[in-house]
């Protein structure tokens, strides 16, 4: 096993503690079987080598990390390295890029049940489905997601400047003590347009000029080669769902027509939905209907997003400012937990608040016959009344 005891060396050297996600308070580490999804770039492995390296202590000589595409498990099973680490007197196996293993669940299941003191937390593409692989992992495994940074996380990372999270109850009722606390440390708008364009994933410590491309590989990587393991595409499927993104990011938010989508594609509806749905589960879009509809693959959203703003700024250089902030302000909501739907009035609903947006002159004539609602203003460092400023939702988490 000397290989996988020289990779986890490696890469441990490079990890450092100055900056943690949100996750990592929130992950129950004791679990015996943990999965942990998100997008590629948001940091799922950082995250595991950071617990690794500096919460183990006494412990980090019982745990191993791998990653499933690693050259040993061209001759080497998981479950016979799970042993074999065992043996050797490991406890905790991290796998990274779960989803890159064929099998991959039956042999959770195996080690799981073969090895009740072996604790096993594994990292997978947004897009895995992980409790309907073809065993049953839904009473074994905890899972966990993690989102691309916040706007909040965006000011830690970049610019080391610490705040709490807050909930949506916090900006209905304090909005302006909230962002009074924030003017004090900094000027948020200048940031906040940074963040808009490319602060959405880590990978922004690599330098601003390489972030745009960077988040394009991001983006192709995830098609080609994420859902190329998870729904089994082939060159040509994955060439069409290419096209497909690239069709709902011009106009993205849109409501979608999804005849029209298939007879511009050349595809049949059906795999229209398919694609958008999968799209969905691989974090590059977000996808809203109204409060009261079903959840099946079949039926019609009432809105599709990008996944994030940065998204919208990799596919066309000039998005839309309106789109952009909208794709915003989803995106934190969404990542935050929020049950978010399509309004009659206004462009979101989500814990009993009806919410606008727009830029710093926005009203709220359209939702202020609601009983509940908010007007989130871009370009606005303080607030008043109900009109909130649009970067102060990116304090959710």
């Amino acid at each position: 096993m000397d290989p996988l005891f020289q990779y986890q060396d490696s890469l441990l050297r490079s990890v450092n503690n100055s900056f943690r996600r949100y996750l990592h308070p929130i992950i129950n580490w004791e679990q015996r079987m943990i999965g942990i999804k998100g997008p590629r770039g948001a940091g799922k492995t950082t995250l595991m080598l950071q617990h690794l390296k500096f919460d183990l202590k006494d412990r980090r000589s019982q745990a191993l990390y791998v990653t499933a595409d690693h050259t040993w498990f061209y001759n080497h099973t998981l479950l016979d390295t799970a042993m074999d680490w065992y043996k050797l007197g490991g406890r905790l196996l991290f796998i990274d890029e779960v989803h890159k293993y064929p099998q991959w669940s039956r042999e959770l299941k195996n080690i799981y049940d073969g090895l009740p003191a072996m604790r096993v937390i594994f990292s997978a593409s947004s897009a895995l489905d992980i409790y309907r692989g073809e065993s049953d992992l839904s009473r074994r495994v905890i899972s966990y997601s993690l989102a691309g940074l916040s706007f909040r996380e965006y000011l830690s990372f970049t610019q080391g400047i610490v705040f709490d999270s807050i909930s949506i109850a916090d900006i209905y009722s304090r909005h302006r003590d909230i962002s009074a606390t924030v003017l004090e440390k900094l000027q948020p708008l200048p940031v906040f347009n940074k963040y808009l364009r490319n602060g959405y994933l880590p990978i922004i410590a690599e330098g601003e000029a390489e972030y745009l491309p960077r988040l394009e590989q991001v983006i192709n990587a995830i098609v080609d080669s994420d859902l190329a393991y998870i729904a089994h595409y082939n060159a040509g499927t994955a060439v069409k769902v290419k096209r497909l993104l690239g069709v709902i990011a011009e106009s993205a938010p849109f409501k979608p027509n999804m005849s029209a989508l298939a007879r511009k594609m050349d595809l049949h509806r059906e795999s229209v939905y398919e694609y958008v749905y999968q799209l969905r589960d691989a974090r590059l879009l977000n996808i809203l209907s109204a409060a009261g509809k079903g959840v099946s693959k079949l039926q019609k959203p009432d809105k599709i997003f990008l996944e994030n703003a940065n998204f919208a700024y990799a596919i066309n250089p000039n998005p839309d400012k309106g789109n952009v902030r909208e794709t915003f302000l989803l995106s934190q909501l969404e990542n935050t937990g929020e049950r978010v739907f399509a309004p009659v009035e206004g462009d979101f609903l989500t814990s009993g608040i009806l919410i606008e947006v727009g830029g710093k002159s926005k009203d709220a004539k359209q939702v202020k016959a609601a009983e509940s609602f908010l007007v989130a203003a871009d370009d606005l460092e303080i607030g008043f009344g109900s009109k909130v400023p649009l970067w102060l939702f990116g304090f959710l988490y």
